[in-house]
This record gives C-alpha cells, sequence and structure tokens, in this order.
C-alpha cells in the first residue's frame, strides 16, 4: 500500500513531463523543418 501511495503523484507528474516532452519534440520538429526550408530558400535566392 505505501508503494502504492507514493506511486500515484509520480506518475501524474511523469504525465504531465510526457506531455510536455512530447509537445516540445513535435514543436521542435516543425520549427526544424521550419529553419530549413527557410535556410534552403534564402540560400536558393542567393544563387
Amino acid at each position: 500500500m505505501s508503494s502504492n501511495k507514493f506511486e500515484e503523484p509520480h506518475d501524474t507528474r511523469n504525465d504531465l513531463i510526457d506531455s510536455g516532452v512530447g509537445f516540445v519534440v513535435s514543436f521542435g520538429f516543425f520549427i526544424t523543418v521550419f529553419v530549413i526550408f527557410t535556410a534552403f530558400k534564402v540560400f536558393y535566392n542567393m544563387n
């Protein structure tokens, strides 16, 4: 019973961290693609 009492808040915190990590990874992937596309566009326009 004591291990269950310890794990409940820990699991909630893990879910929050996993959600945050998933959001940051998705957002970071989008930003990376956008930056690469923008850099390619600028590089293409320079030539």
